[in-house]
């Protein structure tokens, strides 16, 4: 089911429309005396209170559409509208549902207003996101077809084209065709211009044309012509909708023309593409779609007419729409004839160029790294690996490797095995410069670490020192050790600063193995702390909200006021995350915050509107919510009520134990979908996830249940609870990568949480 909801400050059209089709059916109204009322009356009840309020946004029409062949009765369409409506904060409004059939499938329209009959107007915050957790919940439970949840699945709705009819029903019909697909175009593209937007409507039969009043007025008037017996009249922009008329999309495409970033766009697409054009020898011209979509991950469409290719639109990431002359002359096809006017010479690269060799050292260099990150032994850095590696250590992940295919396809046959002694010949060069930059990468890291550390013991933002060995904890949280007065990384004595502290003892029970994608979080969090971090510094993640459960020895000896600074930092950059996750269960504001006390938050108002507080840190630490979010919350009826509500769920909690990290940690995983390393800490744990009871079910369906009766049919072999010890907080494939084809292979860590030992002969326990 697709939901669709458009505010405006009038509702005169939209009733006209939706009561004015023909077959139209009233399935009922909404908070009104009586279901026998005319339609007439039901406008202007709907108009005098819309009125009471000057906001822009005083009505709503809402659509809830089927997908084409799903059909359901009336009774139960307009059930699912009330729960809609309900859910949406409407439920106290004047509303009626409308069904209609003029299109090949099911879909109802509802109108609305958002003034209150106090004159006060509903929050509207989030209503798209929310819409989008409703219309999940009712497609759960009334066995809908699911919509697709990335617009990009999303197609437009040719199929919405209105069949051949005369009068004034074909009009509406072709005004609500024209609607749909134009805001859909404007919502997908950055238009400039009319003749952009008429280029980008004419697969859907729609015709664009530029008018000018007697007063000199600029507007638009739009038609539909499907070349097959069906053509309409021109319609005003205006008339089709007030944001689609000249003025309104003239001031858009003025926006979106003078746009600082959109030089930026054209230099960087001008260079991929001439770079393409340096790789190979011959393009054959339909060909060149694929090879820039897989090549440079551009997406273009060939311009043919009359089965000439005249040249290539590119639709560009920034969704910005350029014609090839427009970047320049030297990349259209006409002109570079040495490349695409070879006939129906097959597309080849040119192995004789520059840009094959750089191609090839990039081929080597992604194996090399991949070769080490994939390593089930990760010893030492990446320098010492690169150094040790021959050409057949990395054959299997060259391989592997997209870039390497993608060579492969379009190297000449007659020039495979040449191919393979390029890659060959130029492994040791890629090596020995690769061996180079990553050394002096190391060794400027490390430097940064051991500056890192003064500043640190210089703030005292840990109380640690060299009497108990204490300052080993902070050592190896950032990824160094200390021996023979010297620091050096913790798996290697590559590179050494000279550190003269003399004997240090080693603290008891120090964490054996800790995970790389945490010591970098720890490393971003410390910088930051100390006034290092700069703008351009990565950001947080949700991970800096774990440091104390990964170095529980260090972070209890952290001072208090930098406790409550990094608490207060972790517990914003873990909301950003949550927020994210929560959007597809996320109705309305109470379940914003219902979802957040499952996981052991909660929400207060203060001065500066609203505060977030956790069960994990201290009472007195909090994180300022966004101003939009303050008042998204500060729209709840009833909020002392809803807030005074939370304080059960919290009590109950902590009653029961799980104001533990572990606990959080648990359904972090389980949220992230990383189901086998969840259900060890479930079974072989003890741990029970802090996750709403809907998350948790909708993940039991998703594959957590599977992999729970797994473990209680193999009753969890100890070789399979190593090897998930070994990645259960192993955090930089969930988080800390930033790139997917970087992946850190999980690395260990142990310490009394997850000693297997405890539980040795306790069998397996279910906590969901």
């Amino acid at each position: 089911m697709i939901a669709k909801i458009i505010y405006g400050q009038t509702c005169t059209g939209t009733l006209n429309y939706v009561f004015g089709k023909e077959g139209m059916r009233i399935l009922g109204y909404g908070n009104m005396f009586s279901q026998s009322i005319s339609p007439k009356f039901f406008g202007s009840v709907l108009y005098f209170q819309g009125q009471r309020n000057a906001t822009k946004n005083r009505y709503a029409h809402i659509s809830l559409n089927l997908p084409h062949g799903e059909y359901i009765d009336d009774r139960t369409f307009y059930k699912i509208s009330e729960e809609y409506m309900e859910n949406m904060g409407f439920g106290n409004q004047p509303y009626v549902v409308v069904r209609h059939n003029d299109t090949k499938h099911e879909h109802v329209h509802i109108v609305t207003t958002t003034v209150k009959e106090d004159g006060k107007v509903l929050g509207i915050y989030n209503s798209h996101k929310r819409s989008m957790a409703i219309r999940q919940h009712l497609e759960k439970k009334y066995s809908l077809t699911p919509a697709p949840t990335k617009k990009q699945q999303s197609q437009l709705p040719i199929y919405r084209l209105p069949e051949k009819q005369f009068g004034m029903e074909a009009e509406k019909g072709t005004k609500y065709y024209l609607q749909d697909v134009l805001n859909s175009i404007n919502q997908k593209y950055k238009v400039r211009s009319f003749d952009e937007l008429a280029r980008l409507v004419k697969p859907y039969h729609i015709e664009v044309r530029q008018t000018k009043s007697e007063t000199g007025r600029i507007g638009v008037a739009y038609g539909l012509n499907n070349q097959n017996g069906y053509k309409t009249r021109f319609i005003n922009g205006s008339e089709v909708h007030r944001g689609l008329s000249g003025p309104k999309l003239q001031k858009v495409f003025d926006i979106h023309s003078r746009s600082k970033l959109l030089p930026m766009y054209r230099k960087r697409l001008l260079k991929q593409i001439e770079t393409t054009y340096d790789l190979f020898q011959t393009i054959r011209p339909h060909d060149l779609e694929a090879v820039l979509k897989e090549y440079q991950d551009i997406d273009i469409k060939l311009d043919i007419k009359e089965d000439v290719i005249e040249g290539y639109t590119i639709y560009d990431k920034s969704r910005y729409v350029f014609k090839s002359r427009e970047l320049s002359k030297n990349i259209r096809m006409q002109n570079r004839l040495d490349i695409f006017g070879n006939g129906n010479e097959p597309t080849q690269i040119d192995t004789e160029s520059k840009q094959f060799k750089l191609e090839v050292q990039k081929t080597i260099k992604e194996a090399l790294t991949t070769s080490y990150l994939k390593s089930p032994n990760q010893n030492g850095l990446l320098s010492e690996h690169i150094r040790n590696m021959k050409f057949k250590d990395i054959v299997p992940n060259l391989l592997a490797s997209e870039r390497h295919q993608f060579l492969e396809r379009y190297v000449p046959r007659n020039q495979r095995a040449e191919f393979r002694k390029v890659m060959e010949n130029e492994f040791p060069i890629v090596r020995k410069n690769m061996y180079e930059h990553e050394n002096k990468k190391e060794k400027a890291l490390l430097d940064d670490k051991f500056k890192l550390i003064g500043n640190i013991l210089e703030k005292r933002i840990f109380n640690v020192g060299t009497e108990q060995g204490s300052i080993r904890l902070l050592f190896q949280a950032l990824g160094v050790k200390y021996h023979d007065n010297q620091l050096s990384f913790t798996q290697s004595n590559k590179h050494t600063v000279p550190v003269k502290l003399g004997h240090l003892p080693f603290p008891k029970n120090m964490e054996n193995y800790v995970s790389t994608g945490f010591v970098r979080q720890n490393h971003l969090l410390l910088e930051m702390l100390t006034e290092q971090s700069s703008e351009n510094s990565p950001k947080l993640t949700a991970a800096a909200m774990f440091l104390p459960m990964i170095f529980p020895k260090l972070y209890e000896l952290m001072n208090p006021d930098y406790k409550r600074q990094y608490e207060s930092v972790a517990l914003g950059s873990y909301i950003k995350n949550a927020e994210r996750m929560h959007a597809p269960f996320e109705k309305s504001a109470r379940d914003y915050i219902a979802l957040f006390n499952a996981k052991g938050f909660y929400f207060i108002k203060g001065e500066k509107g609203f505060e977030v507080k956790s069960i994990y840190t201290d009472n007195e630490t909090s994180c300022t919510l966004p101003r939009r979010t303050s008042q998204y919350l500060g729209s709840i009826p009833d909020l002392s009520t809803a807030l005074k509500q939370q304080y059960p769920v919290i009590n109950k909690l902590v009653e029961e134990g799980r104001n533990k990290l572990e606990n959080l940690w648990t359904g972090h995983l389980i949220e992230r979908g990383v189901y086998d390393k969840a259900t060890f800490m479930i079974t072989a744990e003890n741990v029970r996830p802090n996750l709403h009871r809907e998350m948790v079910q909708h993940h039991m369906d998703n594959g957590l249940r599977k992999y729970m009766n797994q473990v209680i049919e193999r009753k969890t072999s100890i070789q399979q609870n190593r090897l998930l010890k070994e990645g259960v907080y192993a955090i930089n494939s969930l988080l800390g990568g930033s790139s997917k084809k970087n992946k850190e292979t999980y690395n260990g860590f142990k310490d009394e949480l997850t000693d297997w030992s405890k539980y040795k002969g306790q069998g397996v326990r279910l906590f969901i």
